[in-house]
């Protein structure tokens, strides 16, 4: 019964590893579609309204890949930077090591 539950419970966390990973290619998907389209249009703008295309990055265009880039980083963290600080080897030391205080008291 009680193998059962816990292999349930991985199950579950496997699961929602898997959901946590299809949502951030999804996003990085979508950044990719939206902002290539943005730059794009962008540049096509410039060049039949304007007349002429600029070397310089458009703050509009820039900004757009900047900041949702700084949210895409954040949501790569969430997803794969779990383990960077605390990985699970980091958690059985300080489960050994509060274990071996608690013995000594």
């Amino acid at each position: 019964m009680e193998k059962d539950y816990f292999e349930e419970e991985k199950y579950a966390r496997a699961q929602k590893r898997v959901k946590d990973i299809k949502g951030f290619y999804w996003h990085l998907f979508w950044y990719l579609v939206v902002n290539i389209f943005i730059t794009f249009g962008g540049t096509i703008r410039r060049m039949f309204f304007d007349g002429e295309i600029h070397f310089y990055p458009d703050f509009g265009i820039f900004s757009v890949w900047f900041f949702w880039g700084i949210g895409l980083v954040s949501h790569w963290i969430g997803v794969f930077g779990k383990n960077l600080v605390f990985s699970k080897n980091w958690e059985e030391r300080k489960i050994k090591k509060y274990m071996d205080e608690d013995s000594l008291d």
